[in-house]
């Protein structure tokens, strides 16, 4: 069996791979994939995780944990999506930089069921961006307690990555960068839930629709429905063409206004994000979906 924790990150896709699966159900039920919502697994996963303390899961604790949370007989394939997976917003900083728990936190999950093949998906975004809608979900005493004492440029994707790696051990993991999603996002959603590219796929276009609106969707449509068979690259060109051409007003720019962040800064924090993703992106074990 193959289980399959989307952990997020904060702010990235929030519930969208969750809805779209769900969306999908049907077909994904066809390919022995199930999809677990997270009211199924929150608290199970909660006390299971106490009471191993650390240690991995008896083939009796994963069968009864398999038994509560499961809809379908033997799936080949479980699917879980939830930001929480990374605990509470303001995890998303630590003295160390950027979700310095995200390796414990995988190792745990992978731990729950040490006889499935676990696969771990993360969406990472730039750092100036992530802050900005991080911090007034936090529920500390603001920004100083959010970045508790770490500088922005400390705030690396590189040495998130390479922590989850190191606790994946050889476990699959698949990333990419939230800002690339309108173009990806069908890709993404196959890859999650094991469907093939021919499959027919409900909710491919909802990241466009954020950003195009009813107008820009139905000019989007019709630019489609002029080309058959479009492979993936032709699918993302045009997607980018639309969007250059009739985004909606601001959707694709983001105001910084972060204590103490200059534009400078803004900019040095962005550079260093663009270094980290092409870094991970050939990072070994790493599978990076890139536009």
């Amino acid at each position: 069996m193959q289980m399959v924790f989307h952990l997020g990150v904060h702010c990235t896709d929030g519930d969208r791979l969750l809805k779209t699966l769900l969306n999908n159900r049907a077909a994904l039920q066809k390919a022995g994939t199930e999809i677990v919502t997270p009211n199924r697994h929150r608290g199970l996963f909660d006390e299971a995780l106490k009471s191993l303390n650390g240690g991995s899961a008896t083939p009796e604790m994963e069968q009864i944990m398999l038994d509560a949370m499961l809809e379908s007989d033997d799936p080949s394939r479980v699917v879980m999506s939830t930001p929480t997976f990374m605990g509470a917003p303001g995890r998303a900083v630590g003295r160390d930089g950027l979700y310095p728990q995200i390796g414990m936190r995988a190792a745990a999950l992978a731990r729950l069921f040490p006889s499935a093949r676990t696969e771990f998906f993360v969406a990472i975004r730039n750092p100036a961006t992530l802050i900005s809608e991080v911090l007034p979900m936090f529920g500390g005493k603001g920004y100083p307690d959010l970045m508790q004492g770490c500088h922005p440029t400390q705030l690396r994707w590189r040495d998130a990555a390479q922590r989850l790696m190191r606790a994946a051990q050889g476990r699959r993991v698949v990333m990419w960068c939230h800002e690339d999603v309108p173009l990806i996002w069908p890709e993404v959603v196959r890859l999650a839930g094991a469907l093939p590219p021919e499959a027919p796929l409900s909710g491919g276009l909802l990241y466009m629709h954020d950003l195009l609106g009813d107008a820009g969707i139905a000019r989007l449509r019709d630019a489609m429905a002029g080309r058959d068979r479009m492979d993936i690259a032709q699918r993302r060109q045009l997607y980018a063409q639309v969007l250059e051409a009739h985004a909606l007003p601001g959707m694709l720019d983001q105001e910084i206004a972060l204590p103490g962040w200059s534009q400078d800064l803004v900019d040095e924090v962005t550079a260093h994000y663009r270094s980290d993703v092409a870094e991970i992106a050939v990072m070994p074990g790493v599978e990076f979906l890139l536009p």
